[in-house]
C-alpha cells in the first residue's frame, strides 16, 4: 500500500471506529433495557448493530461483500473459517436468530455479555470440565429445537490469512453429540479487516459456502472436509503446510 493509500485507510479507519463504538454502545444497552418488554426488541437492537456494521464496512472502510452459495436459515450446525471479527459481527446478518458458539470471557463485557448472554449466544468455557461441557451442549440443543443454525469457529481463534491450522478437538465432540449436518463457509476477511489491526483496508470480502456434510462421519473424514471447504479462499501452499 502507498503512502497516500495507508492515510486514507488510516483516517477510514478513525471514522469507522468512532461510528462502531457509538452504535455498539448505544445498542448493547437498547438490548438490555429493552429485554423486559420484548425479546424480539432485544434482537432487533443486535440486528440492527450487525447491519450498522455491514453500512460503515461498506461506506467507510469501501469493503465489497460477496456470497458465493447460500446460506439457509435452517437448524443446523455452520462452521466458519475466523479470519477476523468480521465475520462474528456479521452473523445476525446472516440468520435471523443464530446460536453462536462464544468465548466464555466475552460475556464479562460490561452491557455487552449481558446483552450476547439475553441474545441466546453459548458459553464455551475451555477450562470448565464436563459440567461446562454439559451445559454448552444442553443450549445448543435447545437452540436446534428453536428453529436457530448454530454458528462454530472451529479454529478457536481468529486466523491470519493464508494459515489453515487444524480444528480443534471440541469440533468433533460437538459434530458427534448434536448429529446434525454441517455446512461449512470459507471467508478471506483477513485481507481487507485484519485481525488485531485497527487500520483497515479496502478491497472485497467473500464468503464462499461449501457442500453440506451430512451427520455422522467418522471423526477424521468430517474434520478433513469442513477443514479443507473452510480454508477454499487460501492459497493452495496453505492446504499443504495445513496437513
Amino acid at each position: 500500500m502507498s503512502a497516500l493509500g495507508y492515510i486514507v485507510a488510516l483516517l477510514r479507519s478513525i471514522l469507522f471506529w468512532i461510528a462502531f463504538v457509538i452504535m455498539s454502545s448505544i445498542c448493547s444497552i437498547g438490548a438490555v433495557v429493552s429485554l423486559p418488554v420484548s425479546h424480539h426488541a432485544t434482537r432487533g437492537f443486535v440486528r440492527m448493530w450487525a447491519r450498522f456494521h455491514r453500512l460503515i464496512c461498506r461506506f467507510v472502510l469501501g469493503h465489497r461483500i460477496v456470497v458465493e452459495g447460500a446460506m439457509p436459515d435452517i437448524p443446523v450446525l455452520y462452521v466458519f473459517k475466523h479470519e477476523s471479527a468480521f465475520e462474528t459481527i456479521e452473523q445476525p446478518m446472516l440468520f435471523r436468530w443464530p446460536a453462536v458458539f462464544a468465548k466464555e470471557e466475552l460475556f464479562s463485557i460490561p452491557v455487552w455479555g449481558q446483552a450476547a448472554h439475553f441474545y441466546g449466544l453459548i458459553p464455551v468455557d475451555r477450562d470448565g470440565g464436563g459440567k461446562a461441557m454439559r451445559a454448552m451442549l444442553a443450549a445448543a440443543k435447545a437452540a436446534l429445537a428453536n428453529g436457530r443454525p448454530l454458528v462454530l469457529f472451529a479454529e478457536g481463534t481468529r486466523v491470519p490469512h493464508g494459515k489453515a491450522p487444524p480444528l480443534r478437538s471440541g469440533f468433533a465432540g460437538v459434530y458427534r453429540l448434536l448429529g446434525v449436518p454441517v455446512i461449512p463457509v470459507a471467508v478471506d476477511s483477513g485481507l481487507a479487516y485484519p485481525p488485531r489491526r485497527w487500520v483497515k483496508r479496502p478491497g472485497t470480502i467473500t464468503y464462499r459456502i461449501g457442500e453440506t456434510i451430512p451427520a455422522g462421519l467418522p471423526r477424521e473424514e468430517a474434520e478433513d472436509r469442513v477443514w479443507r471447504a473452510i480454508n477454499a479462499l487460501n492459497p493452495p501452499e496453505a492446504l499443504v503446510e495445513g496437513h
